[in-house]
This record gives structure tokens, sequence and C-alpha cells, in this order.
């Protein structure tokens, strides 16, 4: 079985970037820990302090699912889903595997 690879591109309101910067920030160390992830990574862009993005590697969609439904997740959305003007998720496969 092939890892799912997420990518996520979060937009906040550029007046709570600081704000939904320490929620995601707040993500790694639990998310890291959880069953079937292989990365967690979080970016920003130097030059547009409202921008990050996720790049994940998960073991199967069922660690990823259980992984969406967790309690660390809920929290963070329920703070930062009002701040957000615009998030996009991509499930992903590898098609060029070495």
């Amino acid at each position: 079985m092939r890892p799912v690879t997420v990518i996520a591109i979060l937009r906040c309101k550029a007046e709570a970037a600081a704000v939904v910067r320490t929620e995601l920030l707040q993500l790694l160390e639990p998310t890291r820990a959880e069953q079937g992830c292989l990365n967690y990574d979080l970016f920003e862009d130097p030059q547009d302090a409202s921008l990050f993005i996720f790049h994940e590697n998960w073991t199967s969609h069922a660690d990823l699912d259980r992984h969406l439904d967790s309690p660390h997740i809920k929290a963070c959305l329920a703070v930062i889903e009002s701040l957000l003007e615009s998030a996009e998720v991509r499930r992903l496969t590898q098609i060029d595997v070495r």
C-alpha cells in the first residue's frame, strides 16, 4: 500500500495570522506521535503571513481519518475556523515510487 500524501493550504484573515500560526504549531507534536503519521510538516510564506501549508504523509487513509477526528484537530478547528478565508485540502497518491 502506498502512503497517502496530504497538502493543505490555509489562508487566514491577515489580522488573525499570529493566532492561527500559534494554533497550527500546537498540532505538530501530538500529530507526529499519532499512529500512521510518517511526516507532518508546517510551512509559512515569508512574504505572506496569512498563508500556511501542511505537507503530510500517512500510512493509510484510515490513519489520516483518525487524525482528522482527533481531539487536537477538533480543538484547533474550533478556534481557527472563523479566522480562515480559505482552506484547500488534497489527498494525493504518489505515482512515481522509487
